[in-house]
């Protein structure tokens, strides 16, 4: 197996509990002993996809099939991920208790949203680096002060507070706890119509008073997170740990009304996540789209990337190159008419 075939085996294995025609697919290539397991285990722990791989093959009755040593391994793996994922949890509703004493409702995103809110057969199976929230900006730095004089603290003690060039304050941690703490006052790079006032009205509330997105607009941040906030819209590469986290999602809400009701000027941005999502799962029927020349352009250059590595690289090599000049002349620029960032520049520079 190669590693397009094995990244194509590993998206049909994530979707086996719920479509039929891969769990076929899946258990024939088992069978006859056509799969490369050194090569599965590999790209899908480089994708974040190992514990929700091994979740979907003991839920489809295929581990059976695997070698004993694997089947320990990623029970292993798997177990220890549960066990992060519990604190992770238990984490965030303290901090969401601590805050909402304070007047500051958190607004849990990405996978740590999707953990409380439970789209997971198993909380094993999604694989969280850091608690992410947002908070209504007029209350961003007063939640920052909260957590530090409640034992949050930056990493070291010469960080640099480069807030004003990213969506969160930088990541702060508490002695014993297991994640990294992300306060957001924004959710994606450099955009305004997809923020806190767009979300505000259209919260889901959990037991103990936890907040989330709304599944329409939980679509829309993973789609987004990814080709804003990663680059893939440029870069062209996929991530199996969203496109999973799409899949969940979209066995709650209509894939279709979300693309009906968000007129946006990033919409492309959507659909071309949605298309390469859809290519990569086998076309499940609940990320069905429809198709248009930029979709289908979008995943051929993304099929020829995963077929040529080193034009891969060169390619994201360059994209990277291009947004850090962006944004070293944004931020110079910015400086001769905004404090803030004149004041970054000094605390980077002197």
């Amino acid at each position: 197996m190669n590693y397009k075939e094995t990244l194509f085996f590993i998206g049909k294995c994530l979707t086996i509990t719920h479509e039929k025609h891969n769990r076929e697919l899946v258990e024939k290539k088992i069978k006859n002993n056509a799969v490369d397991w050194d090569a599965v285990v590999k790209v899908s722990t480089a994708q974040y996809v190992f514990p929700a791989l091994y979740c979907n093959l003991k839920r489809a009755n295929f581990l059976q099939y695997l070698p004993n040593d694997l089947v320990e391994y990623m029970q292993h793996i798997t177990n220890l991920n549960r066990e992060r994922n519990e604190h992770i949890i238990a984490e965030a509703n303290e901090i969401n208790k601590l805050l909402l004493s304070n007047n500051i409702t958190p607004i849990f995103l990405k996978g740590t949203g999707n953990l409380l809110e439970g789209i997971y057969i198993d909380i094993a199976e999604r694989m969280v680096g850091d608690i992410d929230f947002l908070v209504n900006p007029e209350k961003f730095k007063i939640t920052v002060n909260i957590l530090k004089e409640n034992g949050y603290k930056e990493k070291t003690s010469d960080y640099l507070d480069n807030t004003v060039l990213n969506r969160h304050y930088p990541k702060i941690t508490k002695k014993e706890k297991i994640a990294a703490i992300e306060v957001h006052y924004k959710m994606i790079t450099n955009e305004k119509g997809f923020d806190y006032n767009f979300i505000e009205n259209s919260l889901k509330k959990l037991t103990n008073n936890i907040n989330i997105l709304s599944y329409e607009n939980q679509i829309l941040l993973t789609c987004f997170n990814k080709q804003i906030n990663e680059k893939a819209q440029w870069t062209k590469t996929i991530s199996l740990r969203n496109s999973y986290d799409l899949y969940m999602l979209s066995k709650r809400a209509s894939i279709k009304t979300v693309l009906n009701k968000f007129y946006h000027s990033k919409s492309d941005y959507l659909k071309n996540f949605l298309a390469i999502t859809n290519y990569i799962f086998g076309s499940p029927e609940s990320l069905v789209y429809i198709k248009t020349h930029k979709t289908e352009s979008y995943i051929k250059k993304v099929l020829f990337f995963i077929n040529n590595p080193k034009e891969s690289a060169n390619n994201k090599k360059k994209w990277d190159l291009y947004f850090l000049n962006k944004h070293r002349f944004s931020v110079i620029l910015k400086s001769f008419y905004l404090k803030k960032y004149r004041k970054y520049l000094f605390d980077k520079f002197f």
